[in-house]
């Protein structure tokens, strides 16, 4: 059995308590690996190691920053087996998919910012012939940055490359349930001689290491994704600390196939976004609305190809392996036992998936398609995170509009129509920090990302992530 120590100050040591968390393999229900449980004494020792990096870290030269992103890229790349290997024990997806999403997705991360930061510049104004406001940026300090489990290391990296791009050290609090690939990373890091307390990694619960982190005075930037119960508690007590706070939270989002569609890639990417990473993904579309002309043809075809879905061992060629804990798998069987309760009718799945040899006793699902659910169940407003979808008929823009807009989450939503006018209309319309139109999460890092109303606040990008990590300054300058 794997420890996962800290890493504090570039090296990895036991947590102050000397207290370990279990972490169970999903696949197997068999405890893989021990895990730091770390405390606010581990927090303070964490921070106090950025900031002592921070003064020569944000001095260094941006060829300087870009070079060791870079070979962190390089690495994380050579060690690509391993960490989708690691993944894969950590969370259930298949190694597969985190060999061909995930770890690459990981990669382009340090890549774009190592590129992005030779890039940023500076702006003047001139306000009139004899006065000139320069905006100068510098990085905010420490941050604190707190990644979920679902995407372990894409989610991380995304959080750590643009804060080291742009001159800040970071403390990290990954999941409790996935921390194998971030202590990968740290021994990444430490091949590619980064500079001692650059980053820190603190392991262990939300409440042991992560609430410390954010109410941590000398920690002014928290980055968030996760949960919106938890972005709200985040938000809460980072307020009277003035901190600066970005939260990705919860989705419930919506997938909108009209008549014209293109039928057969229509059917292939809502399968995909439906079902991709177990449904443990923000950004999959478990509420589905056809247009009535379609509808029958829609259904035929997607459930033919939901129903091909093969569940298994993620060391197989498998579509969809467990759920990530045995209560996370509860929650969503939960679900299941309200669709019953409310007579929904059930067109596949609705049961644990039978898995034999070593993954008999892992936390495996069928995937469940639903029909007939009313608008005002909590099944079509609530974040179940798992492979449950909900199909509903439409017959008009306004009316789908309407029932898209309809849950407290704005985070993403996919229109599917060969009417450019349509999709123009309603991309306006609907409720949702990205609207996808005919494809599903392409993804492109000079443009912002990120939520509206429950789903969150704050971007990710580019410029936005420029905006996030530094402070403006503004300088102004009369002569004559």
């Amino acid at each position: 059995m794997k420890t996962v120590l800290n890493f504090i100050d570039g090296k990895f040591s036991e947590p102050i308590s000397g207290e370990y968390l279990e972490s169970f393999d999903p696949s197997t229900d068999q405890v893989h690996l021990k895990l730091a449980d770390s405390n606010a004494k581990d927090v303070d020792a964490a921070v106090a190691a950025a900031s002592r990096a921070y003064g020569l870290w944000s001095s260094l030269a941006a060829t300087e920053r870009s070079r060791y992103l870079c070979k962190v890229a390089d690495l994380i790349e050579q060690e690509l087996d391993a960490f989708a290997l690691a993944e894969s024990q950590d969370q259930g997806k298949p190694v597969h998919l985190a060999k061909s999403l995930d770890i690459p997705r990981a990669i382009q991360n340090f890549r774009f910012f190592a590129g992005a930061l030779l890039h940023a510049e500076d702006e003047a104004i001139r306000t009139d012939s004899s006065t000139l406001n320069v905006i100068s940026r510098k990085p905010v300090g420490v941050a604190g940055l707190i990644s979920p489990w679902n995407l372990p290391l894409y989610l991380l990296t995304w959080k750590i490359a643009p804060a080291l791009a742009f001159g800040n050290t970071v403390v990290c609090k990954p999941s409790e349930f996935t921390s194998l690939t971030a202590h990968l990373l740290c021994e990444v890091f430490v091949k590619a001689g980064l500079p001692k307390g650059v980053v820190n990694m603190v392991f262990g619960s939300g409440l042991g290491a992560g609430d410390p982190l954010v109410r941590h005075p000398n920690v002014p930037l928290i980055s968030f994704t996760g949960g919106t119960m938890t972005g709200a508690a985040i938000a809460t007590a980072a307020a009277p600390l003035f901190k600066k706070v970005s939260l990705e939270l919860g989705g419930k989002n919506a997938s909108i196939i009209f008549d014209d569609a293109d039928l057969e890639s229509a059917v292939e990417q809502t399968v995909r976004s439906s079902f991709l990473n177990q449904g443990e993904i923000c950004l999959c579309a478990p509420r589905i609305y056809v247009h009535k002309q379609i509808y029958s043809e829609f259904m035929e075809k997607f459930l033919t190809q939901v129903k091909a879905l093969k569940v298994g061992d993620p060391r197989l060629a498998v579509d969809m392996g467990p759920l990530v804990s045995r209560a996370h798998l509860e929650k969503v069987e939960s679900y299941l036992a309200l669709a019953r309760e409310e007579k929904a009718q059930f067109l596949c799945g609705g049961a644990r998936a039978k898995v034999t040899g070593r993954c008999e006793k892992g936390y495996f699902l069928e995937p469940t398609i639903l029909t007939g659910v009313k608008a005002e169940s909590r099944l079509q407003h609530e974040e179940i995170f798992g492979p449950i979808v909900t199909i509903t008929l439409f017959t008009n823009e306004n009316e789908v509009v309407t029932l898209a807009n309809s849950t407290k989450y704005g985070l993403a939503a996919t229109l599917w129509t060969q009417s450019l006018g349509r999709a123009h209309r309603l991309a306006e319309r609907l409720e949702a920090g990205t609207v996808w139109i005919n494809c599903w999460m392409v993804r492109d890092l000079r443009a912002p990302f990120g939520g509206i109303k429950g789903s969150g606040l704050g971007r990710e990008g580019q410029k936005s992530s420029r905006e996030f990590f530094t402070e403006a300054k503004t300088i102004c300058i009369r002569h004559g």
